[in-house]
């Protein structure tokens, strides 16, 4: 299965969402954040500095947990037009 390049929209979103978890993370150190959020210090860092835009949502839900931020007000943050949550 060949995966279609991302757009430069989905490119940006990921950026952003390194962003949010790098300052959700505060001055806890990326070690810190990888064993109690369960994902390795590898993929944290990818994610973090936007080479991994799109992580899996189990990914982002665990570091999420681990930062204390709400998954809503992630996708809230994430979603450029402010419709994340509209249904």
């Amino acid at each position: 299965m060949v995966r279609p390049p991302l757009s430069p929209e989905e490119r940006e979103r990921g950026r952003r969402l390194g962003t949010l978890l790098r300052q959700a993370r505060g001055s806890r150190t990326p070690m810190e954040v990888a064993a109690a959020s369960g994902v390795s210090l590898e993929a944290l860092r990818k994610i973090e500095s936007g080479r991994v835009p799109t992580p899996a949502f189990f990914t982002v839900a665990a570091l999420a947990r681990a930062v204390g931020l709400p998954l809503d007000q992630l996708a809230e943050a994430l979603d450029p037009t402010g419709t994340a949550l509209s249904a």
